[in-house]
């Protein structure tokens, strides 16, 4: 594995790359940079390099990182806010550890980067590793809710009145990252989450890079580029249990990942148009991917299995509930439907089982 993962020597840009791309690989490829050891301040948050200039690259595992502390304005649950970015039990691109602290492994514009963040006290203390290190750093308030306005939301039914109270530090989170969520979104597309989770790791594990800084013991993994992604042969999508319909999805998605991108700047309506230009892209799989990408607190997730059903139950005792019924029990929550929704789930307010578990398919062996 090791020979698998060493250094390359720096190649010539593909003409596809953009500047960001070739910045990022020539990065990535230089070896001995000096870590720059420059403060930076802002209101609430200071960040710092941990070692002098004279250190080894923050990218490699033995680098110091860049560190940032910010004081979040209002109770802040760690759990809530960055739970969805979790992509099952054992997703390579995140941890939650024991001590409560959380690390996160993704791919930003300036390139590969891994976050940890944990408290200290009324702080949040946030290290940085890799090539996208300050870019992480940058959008650490935003990730962790600072642009949310929980107050926009006002409570017109008594169980979100409670599970408001119950849950105060509950934010909206924002990566400002589309296809990071979009694509673990349209494996989700028809199938049981256990078969989602289950794809996203193989892929992830065999085509992703691994995280840089000392995550070598959690195992985590950067999510493949664009061009990655384009390279992955059929039967490689096939051996993930991904059928023909989502890795084609995927695929268009991946190849035109710059206009997607910009998507997670636009206001809620064009950015769902614009994700839906593409064939395979519906309400849900849009709806899925700006709640996390932009924190858009009234995406709601339309053509859900089983959120109609929960919605119905927890405001009008209807565990029947179709689309058309959920979105006019939400009616008076216009502008915060998808913060409804995630008080109505944690609430713990669904309705009881009926039947079995929908059983897993399996391509694999056909």
């Amino acid at each position: 594995m090791a020979g698998r993962f060493a250094p390359r020597t720096t190649r010539a840009a593909l003409p596809h790359q953009s500047a960001a791309d070739r910045a990022a690989a020539s990065r990535a490829a230089a070896s001995g940079a000096a870590a720059s050891g420059a403060a930076v301040s802002g209101a609430g948050a200071s960040r710092r390099q941990s070692a002098s200039a004279s250190a080894s690259d923050p990218a490699s595992p033995e680098g110091p990182p860049l560190t940032r502390e910010w004081t979040p304005p209002a109770p802040l649950d760690l759990r809530l806010v960055l739970g969805p970015l979790r992509r099952g039990p054992a997703d390579p691109t995140f941890r939650m550890v024991g001590d409560g602290t959380f690390w996160r492994a993704t791919r930003t514009p300036a390139g590969p980067g891994t976050l940890r963040i944990a408290r200290r006290g009324e702080r949040v203390a946030a290290a940085a590793w890799g090539p996208g290190a300050d870019w992480l750093l940058e959008g650490l308030p935003a990730l962790l809710g600072a642009e949310d306005d929980p107050d926009a939301f006002v409570p017109r039914h008594r169980l979100l009145a409670l599970t408001r109270h119950r849950r105060p530090g509950l934010r909206l989170l924002r990566t400002g990252l589309v296809l990071e969520s979009l694509i673990p979104s349209v494996l989700e597309q028809k199938v049981t989450t256990d078969e989602a989770y289950r794809a996203w790791r193989h892929l992830v594990r065999r085509f992703g890079t691994p995280a840089p800084g000392p995550t070598a013991d959690l195992g985590l993994h950067v999510m493949p580029d664009p061009r990655g992604w384009a390279m992955i042969p059929s039967w490689e999508w096939h051996k993930a249990n991904v059928d023909a319909k989502r890795s084609s999805t995927i695929l268009r998605a991946v190849r035109v990942a710059r206009r997607l991108e910009e998507a997670a700047t636009m206001p809620l309506p064009e950015a769902l148009t614009r994700l839906q230009l593409i064939p395979g892209i519906g309400p849900w799989t849009a709806a899925e991917t700006l709640q996390r990408s932009n924190g858009a607190a009234d995406a709601v997730t339309v053509g859900d299995l089983h959120l109609p059903g929960i919605v119905g139950h927890a405001l009008a005792d209807n565990r029947d509930a179709d689309d058309e019924e959920m979105l006019r029990l939400l009616t008076p929550y216009e502008g915060q439907r998808h913060r409804a929704t995630r008080l109505i789930l944690l609430s713990g307010r669904v309705p009881a089982r009926r039947a079995p578990r929908m059983q897993p398919g399996n391509i694999v062996n056909l």
